[in-house]
């Protein structure tokens, strides 16, 4: 019955059937035995059958029924009077007990449920002893196993369910959490993408557009005196530039640095400390120590951004007129030290990270090495140079 219920599960809508067609045999049997037998009261219980079994389909039909608990208990009331003069009229109509045990327990509350139980079973164990005239066990064992059943089938079948809405809802719980985990994780790659979009622009766009704006203005004050000096400042500016497109242009392709595509890292490197040679007023010296070994391309192009800029930083603050670029294979790591012999600095006095100044280009740095496992250290003094150290962890297979 699905009176004042959840909606119905396919193993509760056969239940239910089940049950309708239970009462109506029970009811249709005292009506056939009461005939058969051709008492003085057999149209007595053909209509009080009848009216049983009206009052018993009204309920499914009626909304108020299936919405409102107190409808229900209203309803299941009016089935148990139309039972009980059913029972007094004949023996029986005891059966029906049965089927009745079921609807209150599932409609009422479970104690109110227990109750109406018990006097249920009461009312037919006094009815039937009243019609043999004498009380015996047999009276007693079968309406009171009866309830038994019916208590243990309907508590079983509740808990069961319980359990079941426990699980379903355990079940979108983690549903959700997992779709909040994965646009978590989601949101987390972004900012980690965009994060390293900006060391990239840092190390790589912006150094060399800060090149070409000191070529220029170097330009700008040579083109009144000498046009050869000039000359070579903007083509210096150019060659800066170009390299700024190709960079911009690995990053919409997502390639590697164009300086490692046809080259190892020593090679980059030596043709980096080449080029500021050439470029600046810096004498920027290259050397290898170690059996090289090969590197992975984070691995490379974590440490090509770091020389890149920590030779800008020496450029354009240091005031320095040689640094020396050592790259070291130490066996299970890989180093890097960038060492000047400019004024140096006080680490304390550097600008936040989040000002575009050097503090974005040293955060950057110690960021790159970090992510994969390493560490970066400065050290450093007003008057006494600086010396950058990157150091990266090798596997070996």
């Amino acid at each position: 019955m699905n009176t004042a219920a959840p909606a119905l599960t396919p193993t509760s809508r056969t239940l239910t059937w089940c049950l309708h067609l239970l009462i109506a045999g029970l009811l249709t049997l005292a009506a056939v035995r009461a005939v058969a037998a051709g008492g003085p009261r057999t149209g007595a219980v053909l209509t009080v059958a009848a009216g049983c079994a009206l009052v018993y389909a009204a309920g499914p039909l009626l909304p108020a029924v299936r919405r409102s608990r107190h409808a229900a208990a209203g309803w299941l009331a009016a089935v148990g009077m139309a039972w009980l003069v059913l029972i007094a009229l004949t023996a029986d109509g005891v059966w029906v007990a049965f089927p009745l045990y079921f609807l209150q327990l599932h409609l009422l509350p479970r104690r109110a449920g227990l109750v109406a139980v018990v006097a249920t079973a009461l009312a037919a164990i006094t009815a039937f002893t009243a019609h043999q005239g004498s009380f015996g066990p047999a009276a007693a064992i079968g309406p009171a196993l009866g309830a038994a059943v019916a208590i243990a089938v309907v508590w079983g079948y509740q808990a069961l369910y319980r359990e079941s809405e426990r699980r379903r809802k355990l079940i979108e719980e983690l549903t959700a959490t997992r779709a909040d985990l994965a646009a978590a994780q989601h949101t987390a790659g972004v900012l980690a993408e965009r994060e390293r979009l900006a060391r990239e622009i840092h190390d790589t766009l912006a150094q060399g557009l800060s090149s070409i704006q000191l070529l220029l203005r170097a330009a700008e004050r040579a083109l009144p005196e000498t046009a050869t000096n000039a000359a070579r400042h903007v083509g210096q500016a150019r060659r800066t530039a170009a390299d700024n497109l190709a960079e911009a242009r690995r990053f919409v392709a997502a390639l590697t640095p164009p300086t490692l595509d046809d080259t190892t890292l020593s090679g980059a490197l030596e043709r980096l400390c080449a080029t500021t040679s050439a470029h600046e007023r810096l004498t920027a010296r290259f050397h290898v120590t170690g059996e090289p070994v090969p590197l992975p391309t984070a691995h490379e192009v974590a440490l090509l951004r770091v020389a890149q800029a920590a030779l800008a930083n020496t450029v354009r603050h240091a005031e320095a007129t040689t640094a020396e670029v050592t790259l070291s294979y130490l066996g299970d790591r890989i180093a890097l030290d960038v060492v000047d012999d400019g004024v140096g600095f006080d680490p304390a006095l550097l600008p936040a990270a989040g000002s575009g100044g050097a503090g974005f280009g040293l955060a950057a740095m110690r960021t790159r090495a970090q992510s994969l496992g390493g560490t970066l250290t400065l050290e450093t003094a007003p008057g006494r140079g600086t010396a950058l150290a990157a150091q990266l962890p090798l596997e070996h297979s």
